[in-house]
C-alpha cells in the first residue's frame, strides 16, 4: 500500500511540538494594521494551540 503524502497547505500553516500539540498562527495581521490596537497586534501575532475537536484531522493532514 502507498504512503500517503502530507497535505502541502497543511505542513505551511501548523507545526506540532515536542508534547504533540499542534500551533498555529491567528488569523487578523494582513491588514488594517493602523486601526488595531497596539495590545492587540502583539497578541495576534503569538501562536496558538489548536482546538481538541480539530485535532484528529489535523494530524491526519500532516500524516501523524
Amino acid at each position: 500500500m502507498p504512503k500517503q503524502k502530507t497535505h502541502s497547505g497543511a505542513k505551511k500553516r501548523f507545526k506540532i511540538t515536542g508534547s504533540g500539540k499542534i500551533m498555529k498562527q491567528q488569523s487578523g495581521m494582513r491588514h488594517n494594521l493602523e486601526s488595531k490596537s497596539t495590545d492587540r497586534k502583539r497578541r495576534l501575532n503569538q501562536e496558538v494551540v489548536i482546538a481538541p475537536a480539530d485535532t484528529k484531522a489535523i494530524k491526519k493532514l500532516l500524516g501523524k
